[in-house]
């Protein structure tokens, strides 16, 4: 991959979120120091922490009848004070409790916030990882975006693309449907096929392409989730597509082509006697299933945080698998079996992480797109947005656990984020992001 292909990608995220920064900004409460007679008073502001809930009875139906009493929401297990709920039903919202002004500031007078007409529409991110998506998974993905746009994307709803490959878009947020469809036909995959992955260079951390372009991915990712967190009160939705990731494929098939490369008999099994045997191949097996050890860490790792920024944001990944139901391999990859059934199940792993860690629903072995892009259509459509004030002073606990019940709500049950994290300052935040 380019240079200048990872530069579009770092350009695409940082555009993309441009127009919904005349979202709402969340309000703030003012908390007063109590200081000695004589000296400064000064006062620290706490954002209003929200969180999407989606309540459902015994038959799988919303409940949109309920109020304020009826939830209860703990944060690390203690109760917090609801400040806010409004009730999105049908693409409309509804103000249950309104939040509390801002502060005022002394010797300003500014006339009253204007609220938005477009607050109830969703938000919508298709982020396209063509980087992990075949060029024989081009048509699939093409006809998933036909439907799409059609059943998916309603009107006032609001959408933008990003690709992280060879696909080259970038389009900010807009609520022309047009401009979906004409993008339709610009998808193109261009991810590693098992026979080049066979191929590639090893490094210290496996294949170092396969690297390379995963963390392409999460670093475009991460950056357009941290454009997101300017956007508030919305439903945001990061509609996921990929084949997902492994960050140590297929390491038999890879371990017998490098003995078979250096004299080895390629049947796991190395010739003592031969004056071409690799004198590292005898610790290549235990080196290999080490690394398949520390890869597993890594993008468990590098998911782990993607989640977390997503939960600041407010934001749920919906990933779903192009490919649909996975058989077997190609026969003209040499592959082994086994690791192929490996490979298959750790890719598909990796996109219900993301999407189970944010609330959201992963479409990964099935072939009934319809059915899901129905379920996810009412996901986001009825739902609560529910607001309270941490009653956690304490700056150094970053992420706090979260837990919404609904006791006056016999018999159903709450889906909300699991988590929230703050977020670090400018410096820090730059650390903590995957890295390129």
């Amino acid at each position: 991959m380019s240079i200048a292909r990872k530069w579009s990608a770092a350009v695409a995220v940082t555009l993309l979120c441009g127009a919904a920064l005349v979202a709402q900004q969340p309000s703030k409460k003012p908390e007063g120091i109590v200081t000695p007679q004589g000296q400064s008073t000064f006062r620290a502001a706490v954002n209003l922490v929200t969180t999407d809930v989606i309540v459902r009875d015994g038959r799988g139906q919303f409940v949109a009848d309920l109020k304020t009493g009826d939830f209860e929401v703990l944060e690390d297990g203690k109760k917090q004070d609801i400040a806010s709920l409004v009730l999105i039903h049908g693409g409309r919202a509804f103000n249950v409790q309104a939040p509390p002004p801002p502060p005022v500031q002394e010797g300003i007078i500014l006339p009253a916030s204007r609220p938005t007409s477009d607050a109830a529409g969703r938000i919508f991110i298709f982020f396209i990882d063509d980087l992990h998506l075949t060029f024989r998974d081009t048509a699939r993905t093409r006809e998933l975006f036909k439907k799409m746009a059609k059943n998916l994307v309603h009107d006032g709803d609001m959408f933008g693309i990003v690709t992280t490959g060879p696909s080259s878009m970038s389009i900010q947020l807009t609520y022309d449907k047009k401009v979906l469809e004409e993008a339709i036909s610009r998808i193109t995959g261009d991810g590693l096929k098992p026979s080049e992955i066979l191929n590639q260079a090893k490094g210290q951390n496996g294949p170092m392409e396969l690297r390379y372009r995963a963390h392409v991915a999460f670093s475009t990712a991460y950056e357009l989730i941290k454009n997101m967190e300017k956007v508030h009160n919305r439903r945001k939705a990061i509609i996921y597509v990929s084949s997902g990731y492994d960050f140590n494929p297929f390491e038999t098939s890879r371990l017998k082509q490098e003995q078979e490369r250096y004299g080895g008999s390629g049947d796991g099994s190395s010739d003592t006697n031969s004056t071409h045997l690799n004198p590292f191949a005898g610790n290549t097996q235990r080196d290999g299933n080490s690394g398949a050890q520390f890869a597993d860490t890594d993008l468990a790792v590098e998911l782990s945080e993607l989640a977390r920024a997503a939960n600041r944001a407010n934001a749920s990944f919906y990933t779903i698998d192009p490919r649909g139901l996975v058989a077997g391999q190609d026969l003209d990859e040499e592959v082994e079996p086994a690791d192929w059934d490996t490979y298959v199940r750790k890719t598909q792993q990796s996109l219900r992480t993301l999407s189970e860690l944010t609330g959201g629903l992963a479409v990964v072995n099935q072939n009934d797109f319809d059915k899901a892009l129905k379920r996810i259509d009412a996901e986001t459509s009825d739902y609560y947005v529910l607001g309270y004030y941490s009653s956690n002073p304490d700056p150094l606990r970053r992420t706090r656990r979260i837990e919404v019940k609904v006791p006056g709500a016999k018999g159903a049950t709450a889906w909300s984020r699991t988590s929230y994290s703050l977020a670090l300052p400018d410096n820090d935040s730059k650390a903590a992001s995957p890295k390129k």
